[in-house]
């Protein structure tokens, strides 16, 4: 059916329904999320397939047992605390993982009582949806641009800017093996080895690569896995070498946040300008506002 018919088609179904109806079926169709499946780009399916390759090589919570720092930071939370990643478990699959009850998102506050409280989570990895807002509303183009994702972990923002933007090379600088392991395969599997390259390495060892990159993006990238003494020598390091004028600076927390607390001698005020992000240009309607306001961008001086 060409689109002439298909209008006429529909045309006809809406002459049909009774009028005390019509209303009403107009209204379910400005607002049903049942047509997502025949809208989806073709980028998001991917994505989604990447998520569910990934969901068979990982346990539940997302986290590895060589995660010894990350493990033992997650216990010391004022509040229960567990790892949902955001990549991985999107909040339909977490209702589903709930009604099955392989997940909960209470605590019981006294033991065997009905007294309960929310749990707290946490994700190392960007959703999709806030790699959709980075893409294609928070970064400009990125043609001839290189990307340095520090702290790669599962590769979604190496993923997401092969499939959503132009950049001509994205590295990832990942400090786990079992998890540059899982990257390879990703990039291996869907055939992003031209653009993705993933260094098993600890990011203060390149320089090279950040002085050259055009954006650098870092999501919750040191305060679950080194010790304050170990991130106030990543964070100098950064700042020494993150230096190309004008380059992007992406981060979450803000970088105010991350410094907090660390004695650092770090001048934001002559090293980045916060670049204002509107959230309100994401498209869906029933978007995770709190989410992106997490993140931040800089603009480098």
């Amino acid at each position: 059916m060409d689109l002439a018919a298909a209008r006429r088609a529909v045309l006809q179904l809406l002459g049909a329904v009774a009028p005390a109806d019509r209303a009403a079926l107009l209204h379910w169709m400005r607002t049903t999320e049942d047509f997502d499946k025949f809208t989806e780009d073709n980028n998001d399916i991917i994505l989604k397939n990447i998520a569910d390759d990934l969901r068979n090589c990982l346990p539940l919570e997302t986290m590895l047992s060589s995660e010894h720092l990350a493990l033992q930071k997650l216990q010391q939370q004022p509040e229960p605390t567990v790892h949902v990643d955001a990549f991985l478990y999107d909040e339909d699959c977490i209702d589903s993982l709930c009604e099955e009850g392989k997940m909960s998102r209470h605590y019981c506050t006294v033991c065997g009582s009905h007294q309960t409280a929310s749990l707290g989570f946490i994700s190392h990895s960007f959703s999709l949806m806030e790699l959709k807002f980075i893409y294609h509303h928070v970064l400009p183009d990125l043609s001839g641009k290189v990307l340095v994702d520090v702290g790669s972990r599962l590769g979604t923002v190496l993923y997401g800017g092969y499939l959503y933007s132009s950049a001509v090379q994205l590295y990832g600088v990942e400090l786990n093996g079992d998890f540059c392991q899982l990257q390879e395969m990703v990039i291996k599997k869907y055939h992003f080895s031209d653009r993705i390259k993933v260094l098993h390495a600890d990011i203060c060892t390149q320089g090279s690569l950040l002085q050259n990159a055009d954006v650098v993006i870092m999501n919750n990238v040191f305060e679950y896995f080194l010790h304050e003494t170990e991130q106030t020598r990543a964070w100098e390091y950064i700042s020494h070498n993150v230096r190309k004028q004008g380059s992007l600076l992406v981060t979450v927390p803000s970088l105010e946040d991350s410094l907090s607390g660390l004695q650092t001698n770090i001048q934001l005020s002559t090293w980045v300008e916060e670049i204002p992000l509107n959230y309100d240009v994401y498209p869906q309607k029933d978007f995770d506002r709190e989410a992106l306001e997490q993140i931040h961008v800089y603009k480098i001086l």
